[in-house]
């Protein structure tokens, strides 16, 4: 019997739709990495503008980020630090409090077998996998160099950060080695030389005021460390009549810094440009949450293992140099001037 051509074509219309309505095949999707930043702090504008670049290259890589704050307390990072890893991170960046205080935060990472990224400031006497920073001894150096080129001779302040910080430690060094002659050979005396709790400002004023009225207000220089510190000895010196006639440093090119440097009563900072450190860590944070080897361009020694290292150059910013963070948009002009400033 000969089959019927309707039939043929009904039979083959329906293994057509019956092939059609098979499902796909899944494709197998890649669980996003996951990824800890455990700061210090937020409250200081330099940190917030770290968490957000680092935040949006990680969102770039398709990365998921849980942010963490400790607010100073070594304690509270320990405890977040748990935290994050019971949550599954992959990786953590860490900006520590203490540079030896953070240790337990890096034993705790390796246990679960977590790379760590100590990220800015150095995490002593620990397994970090990697350290991203700006050079901190250069930091020190140019702060220092550069008041000296200006006053030669007179009665300094040194200003120092958080001695629990080990970057506060070699900015010091990098001060020091810029001032070491003139010091021996009697054209500049250190009358003073504070570290300042937490980098807080309040303290900075304190310290300033206390060197001040022991030096008799005969103070031609003070190396202020950051600008929070800045801000702090600033304060001390509007008290005694001395804001603008005293040469101040810092660090970081805080909005409130570039605005003292613009109206004269602070005399530079050292610019770090944020977007390659930020940016740089996330990536390599990525590296890490996916299991591969990260490596630095230089090593630092941090007493347990000489770390790989990634170290970018600090830049100098003074009253005629303020252009570059305007061109950098690290700033704006409205913000500096103010709407009717200078052009």
């Amino acid at each position: 019997m000969t089959r019927h051509p309707v039939i043929l074509v009904i039979g083959m219309l329906s293994a057509l739709v019956a092939a059609c309505s098979k499902p796909p095949p899944q494709i197998k999707q890649e669980p996003r990495p996951k990824v800890g930043l455990l700061m210090d702090t937020l409250q200081e504008e330099r940190w917030q503008r770290d968490r957000d670049l680092f935040l949006q290259r990680a969102k770039e890589l398709g990365t998921d980020v849980l942010v963490e704050a400790a607010e100073g307390d070594d304690a509270k990072q320990l405890q977040l630090a748990e935290s994050l890893l019971d949550r599954g991170v992959q990786a953590l960046v860490v900006i520590p409090h203490s540079a030896e205080g953070a240790a337990p935060i890096v034993a705790a990472a390796k246990k679960r077998s977590v790379g760590v990224i100590s990220y800015d400031r150095l995490i002593l006497n620990a397994d970090v996998d990697l350290y991203l920073s700006y050079d901190n001894r250069m930091v020190g150096e140019q702060q220092a160099q550069y008041l000296r080129n200006r006053a030669p001779q007179g009665n300094y302040i040194l200003l120092g950060g958080a001695k629990t910080d080990h970057n506060a430690a070699l900015i010091r060094e990098g001060q020091l080695a810029a001032l070491d002659d003139a010091i021996k050979r009697g054209d500049i005396k250190i009358v003073a030389d504070p570290w300042t709790p937490n980098w807080q400002a309040d303290a900075a004023m304190a310290e300033t005021e206390a060197a001040l009225k022991k030096a008799r207000n005969q103070v031609v220089a003070i190396v202020a460390s950051n600008d929070n510190t800045a801000g702090g000895a600033i304060k001390a010196l509007e008290k005694n009549g001395l804001a603008g006639k005293v040469l101040v440093s810092g660090q970081d090119a805080d909005l409130d810094a570039i605005r003292r440097i613009v109206q004269g009563t602070q005399t530079m900072t050292c610019y770090k440009p944020l977007s390659p450190l930020a940016r740089e860590a996330a990536s390599e944070a990525v590296h890490l949450a996916k299991g591969e080897k990260v490596e630095g361009t230089s090593t630092i020694d941090n007493g347990t293992k000489q770390v790989q290292a990634v170290l970018w150059n600090p830049i100098v910013i003074h009253k005629d140099t303020v252009g570059i963070l305007l061109n950098d948009r690290f700033h704006t002009r409205e913000q500096v001037y103010g709407s009717g400033g200078r052009k």
